[in-house]
């Protein structure tokens, strides 16, 4: 299995807070992989009374999902207080303001998804879209089994560990220090589903690739959404201009000519609380489920 990171959650916390405000002008690769990981909810015919939105950001899956189930009660919970603060100035959707009156509004909580504020099989249906990545993703299962209701459903997201892979192969070729966060495989994270109690867990994955112009495109992106390399063998202190210059030299050489490909490996899966038989993890073949232009 590989590693688990451990990060620091204040260090976690102080990255996500700095971005909260810009956020959305970049997460365009998190509302994609969000409304895909929302697909997996059709013709599923669930009726959810209580519904949890883990690791929620600005709100973006939270105010999709109580505009999908009008009549659950729907909760975001994020690390990040600026987030959460984010979130709550976007309660609302566009329509008359006596329907939006009518509607159900989300509620919005601070918390840590490896030890989340909220009681004991008290979630019908909880969601998770690229958290697990900032975790202890078997703490964070056990969390998420602990709240569900026998059979209520999990869903979520993470990501895999091809993602960013031009970038971790441009910083190869500049020094063996590391650079790019480490992301869990799939198999790993369906193993840890199963330890964690949560039945009967099916997952997929697929791929994801935005292309730029410039290197410091790439990283001005990575940065707004505050995914900064917090690994404890990260280079410390500030980089120096000769070593981004190699790092920037080595990527743009491998794709001349070309925009500058960055690849993200997203990785889907659900599985239901304990009351239903834990059978053996399902891995569904990658090739374009849901490829949208």
């Amino acid at each position: 299995m590989n590693r688990v990171m451990q990060y620091p959650l204040d260090l976690v916390r102080k990255h996500f807070d700095q971005a909260a405000a810009h956020y959305d002008a970049h997460a365009v690769v998190q509302r994609e992989i969000a409304d895909r990981l929302l697909d997996h909810l059709e013709g599923l015919n669930l009726q959810p009374q209580t519904i949890v939105d883990v690791g929620c950001g600005t709100g973006y899956c939270t105010r999709a999902l109580q505009r999908r189930y009008p009549r659950a009660k729907v909760t975001g919970i994020d690390l990040s207080v600026a987030m959460i603060q984010e979130a709550g100035r976007r309660r609302g959707w566009p329509g008359s303001r006596f329907y939006n009156w009518l509607q159900r509004k989300p509620e919005y909580l601070t918390g840590d998804a490896q030890a989340l504020p909220l009681a004991d099989s008290s979630v019908d249906l909880l969601i998770s879209n690229l958290v697990l990545q900032w975790c202890d993703p078997e703490l964070s299962f056990r969390e998420f089994a602990r709240v569900l209701k026998p059979g209520g459903l999990l869903l979520f997201s993470s990501f895999g560990p091809d993602t960013l892979i031009e970038l971790r192969r441009a910083w190869a070729a500049v020094d063996q220090h590391q650079h790019v966060h480490t992301f869990i495989d799939m198999h790993d994270l369906g193993d840890a589903m199963v330890r964690s109690g949560l039945a009967s867990p099916v997952l997929d994955v697929d791929r994801l690739v935005l292309t730029y112009n410039t290197v410091n495109d790439v990283i001005r992106d990575l940065k707004g959404i505050g995914a900064q390399n917090l690994a404890p063998e990260r280079p410390r202190g500030l980089m120096g201009k000769q070593l981004f210059r190699a790092f920037c030299s080595a990527y743009e050489s491998s794709y001349p000519g070309q925009a500058l490909p960055v690849t993200y490996e997203a990785v889907y899966g659900h599985a239901w609380a304990t009351g239903r038989t834990v059978h053996e993890t399902v891995v569904l073949p990658m090739p374009g489920r849901r490829r949208r232009s």
